[in-house]
């Protein structure tokens, strides 16, 4: 889902990288707010953890790949949609500048389609769902699933409007690698949130946490 410097042309890679802006300082005056010194370890853990799921990478057609995100694992951990954005970002800089993974001029694109539409996605996904079937399970596993294929939906529809591959054809090809690889994020995620409840459940930001009749 890291798209290349070539795919996407520097004036609307210049656009994705202003909107993306916007949100990484939104998600740094979070930081400053939120992050206190008993989360840091957490957020380091967490951006580990997410650059290693996010360097099995599985060729998709037309020259893209697949992999997990970690949008929405961030984001309902820490309690904050802007917290996956802040991790994301900081994962994606690595990537790109230190190992090519992604390019410079399209990281404002991988910014809005990992950081923010997954951590968006992720986020609320896991409060509505929470609100609809009162299962921590069922809610996490839907929301990692929907923050891995939206995003990917999202990078098909931007590299059309860049010219790189055809809209039906790209969305076809992003969206069937992840709707299966989201099935894997669910899992995931749902292991990780379960693992760290367990063992730091003071540490874990999880709004409206559950109550009575919430089957967790």
């Amino acid at each position: 889902m890291h798209i290349p410097d070539a795919f996407i042309p520097i004036p609307q890679g210049v656009i994705y990288w202003i909107i993306a802006l916007v949100f990484v300082a939104l998600a740094l005056r979070w930081a400053k707010n939120e992050m206190s010194e008993e989360k840091i370890p957490l957020i380091a853990v967490l951006a580990a953890g997410i650059f290693a799921l996010q360097s099995f990478n599985l060729p998709v057609s037309m020259g893209t790949s697949g992999h997990l995100v970690g949008g929405a694992l961030a984001a309902i951990v820490l309690g904050s949609p802007f917290a996956a954005v802040f991790i994301l970002t900081l994962v994606l800089i690595v990537q790109g500048v230190l190992f090519g993974d992604g390019g410079i001029t399209t990281m404002g694109a991988n910014i809005l389609n990992m950081g923010v539409l997954g951590g968006f996605v992720g986020f609320y996904s896991f409060k509505g769902m929470m609100g609809i079937t009162k299962n921590m399970n069922i809610s996490i596993f839907t929301a990692a699933w929907l923050a891995c294929f939206i995003p990917a939906l999202a990078a098909a529809v931007e590299m059309f409007f860049a010219g790189t591959f055809p809209l039906i054809e790209g969305l076809i090809a992003m969206g069937v690698y992840h709707a299966l690889i989201g099935i894997i994020e669910g899992l995931v995620t749902v292991i990780a949130i379960r693992l760290i409840i367990k063992a730091r459940p003071d540490i874990v930001d999880i709004r409206d946490p559950p109550m009575k009749g919430v089957n967790v």
